[in-house]
């Protein structure tokens, strides 16, 4: 609980600055619309969690996004549910290929997940003729992006099922034990019979299938298949999932605490619109992104002070 202690005070300071400064912080709009887009962030930043947690990386998720939300769109016009199913399918095929090269031809996953993100961006600009690609307007498709379910946004409730389902298998399935295995040492994973090649290509293949949802979610709420986008999104999902405590040696992670990751960075952004709305800044994308980067910087060197004190005493303790 110590070690999640800075991210829980940095979050718990925005909220009462939200509150306290701006007028419609906590208003239903607000929740909702904050929800609604910071969706795809998290699906992507439960996918790369449990990749983490093997001590490996997925670079390719931006792009597999990218190449999710073109594919979505190009199925558009035979129905909402194609669309997803192949926008899904398409990351969840990246995710397996992924996998299986790191796995039998023991490729290090940062050069083979950076050799898919460069394909999966190329092969979405190919299908998209390096353009946009518009939505069906004949199909319900956009209603996945923009529509409610119970007067809640349905991407937030996809995100929610995907949290929730990743926090039940981390910490009660034999999926997620074995994974926090192998995070912790490969070979004496190995040595206890563990498949850790069908575990490791299972959790490529559920970032690569989260990351092709975020897709689908991201042509459904922008009305086209985005082939350009997804720029950055796997530094904003490590971002998240290092914030909620998980070693990028792994071993060791949380779903709860990489969503309060994605809750905190999301939260910035959304603070600095807010601050631009009242006049007294005036802030650029670019200079969001610097601040961004510096708040996370000082919640991991907070972080590391907090864990550093920790071994600190275990070592006296001892």
């Amino acid at each position: 609980m110590k070690k999640n202690l800075p991210i829980l005070i940095a979050l718990a300071a925005l909220l009462v600055l939200g509150v306290t400064r701006y007028e419609h912080f906590a208003s239903a709009y607000n929740i909702t619309s904050f929800w609604r887009y910071n969706s795809m962030f998290a699906l992507i930043s439960v996918g790369m969690a449990f990749v983490i947690i093997t001590g490996g990386i997925d670079l390719s998720v931006g792009a597999v996004a990218a190449l999710g939300s073109v594919v979505a769109a190009l199925a558009s016009p035979h129905g909402g549910v194609a669309a997803v199913l192949a926008g899904s399918c398409a990351g969840l095929m990246v995710g397996v290929l992924n996998g299986l090269v790191i796995t039998h031809m023991r490729i290090l996953p940062f050069i083979v997940t950076l050799a898919t993100s460069l394909g999966a961006h190329g092969l979405a600009l190919l299908l998209g003729h390096n353009d946009a690609v518009a939505i069906s307007a004949e199909s319900n498709f956009a209603n996945f992006g923009q529509g409610d379910l119970f007067g809640l946004p349905i991407p937030g409730l996809v995100a929610a099922a995907a949290a929730v389902l990743g926090w039940i298998a981390l910490r009660s399935s034999r999926f997620g034990r074995h994974a926090l295995a192998i995070g912790g040492s490969e070979e004496a994973s190995r040595l206890m019979g563990l498949n850790v090649d069908r575990t490791l290509v299972c959790v490529y293949a559920v970032s690569g299938l989260l990351a092709g949802i975020a897709g689908a979610i991201l042509a459904a709420q922008f009305g086209a298949g985005q082939p350009n986008e997804g720029v950055g999104w796997e530094l904003f999902a490590i971002s998240a999932v290092v914030l909620g405590g998980t070693r990028l040696t792994g071993g060791e992670g949380s779903i709860a605490m990489t969503i309060a990751g994605v809750v905190l960075l999301g939260l910035v952004f959304n603070l600095l619109n807010f601050e631009n709305g009242l006049g007294y800044i005036s802030l650029s994308a670019y200079w969001q992104s610097v601040i961004r980067g510096l708040f996370l910087l000082l919640v991991i060197v907070l972080q590391a002070r907090v864990l550093r004190r920790r071994r600190g005493s275990l070592k006296v303790a001892r």
